[in-house]
């Protein structure tokens, strides 16, 4: 529905200006854009965040978690990458689920508990099990179209010479509001894309309060701590689990708040109610996610039994 209505609004803006060959042509202008990023999107973000891919070798905990949650989700096995930041955030890219990667921050890794991060991947693993990389760039292409129409508004107008001035009025309102409008749109959606992975990956988790208990922890922290990725490319913030700056208005994510109540009633749906039980993943003996992270310090723990987490036993 809100992708219809975004198309409507640019047909709309296309109407107003009276000009169906520039609404023609900046439409296929923001496609041809829009499929260009679709098809690069994993290979420039991961660069944008100097992201390095791991494998089982290099980060066992880690890579076998997102492999375990991938065979849950009946998912093909998606590239893993961290990212040696400070500030705690995931997403994932990639123009279908057999080209999908999925990255984590070292901070995330090191402040989270492995359900925790468990939660979190299986949040980004349901992004990617949704196809929400290919639902942004159709409304990313629409929204680009509207831009790009609305800037040629102030080149042209439509009607006769004796509707002259009111048509200039009316093309200025369309160049002004219909950007602003397609804006909050495109941000409805994407809140909307934010609900289904949070239900996607309680689902493959099992675990919606481990989750939750995620969302609460990193939220605060991700405003607090300098991401300089997000500093340079403002575009790149509606990628993360959760917002790097929050405006209730403008954000493109819904508030942590109101997802992590909804995640409760998932966790009450699914006859939770005496606080996130055992993932029903095997786990390691260390619980902490400082164990998840390739960078962190070693832990002094019993040596565990083997796993399907870590099937060399390490």
């Amino acid at each position: 529905m809100l992708l219809s209505a975004l198309t409507a609004l640019f047909m709309a803006l296309g109407y107003t200006l009276g000009g169906s060959g520039g609404a023609v042509i900046a439409l296929l202008a923001a496609a041809g854009m829009n499929l260009f990023t679709f098809w690069n999107a994993d290979k420039i973000v991961l660069s944008m965040h100097n992201a390095r891919e791991v494998d089982a070798q290099s980060a066992p905990e880690f890579y076998g978690l997102v492999q375990a949650l991938s065979q849950r989700a009946g998912l093909p096995m998606p590239r893993v990458y961290v990212i040696d930041q400070d500030a705690p955030n995931a997403f994932a890219t990639g123009r279908n689920p057999e080209n999908a990667a999925v990255a984590a921050t070292t901070g995330l890794l090191n402040m989270l508990t492995r359900d925790e991060v468990a939660g979190v991947m299986a949040h980004e693993l349901g992004h990617v099990k949704n196809r929400d990389t290919l639902i942004m760039t159709m409304v990313a292409t629409i929204a680009g179209a509207i831009s790009m129409l609305a800037n040629f508004g102030l080149f042209f107008r439509g009607g006769n010479e004796e509707n002259g001035h009111s048509n200039m009025i009316a093309t200025l309102l369309a160049v002004i509001v219909a950007p602003f409008a397609a804006m909050i749109v495109q941000m409805a959606i994407s809140r909307t894309r934010e609900y289904g992975a949070d239900q996607a990956g309680a689902e493959i988790s099992g675990n919606p309060r481990a989750l939750a208990s995620a969302l609460a922890k990193i939220s605060g922290r991700a405003e607090l701590i300098p991401n300089p990725v997000a500093e340079r490319n403002p575009a790149a913030a509606q990628l993360y689990i959760v917002p790097v700056h929050v405006s209730e208005l403008f954000s493109t994510h819904p508030a942590t708040e109101k997802r992590i109540a909804a995640l409760e009633e998932i966790a009450q749906d699914m006859g939770q109610k005496d606080g996130p039980p055992p993932m029903t993943m095997p786990s390691q003996t260390s619980t902490r996610a400082s164990a998840l992270s390739p960078v962190a310090p070693p832990v002094a723990v019993p040596k565990p039994r083997r796993s399907a987490l870590d099937p060399h036993g390490r």
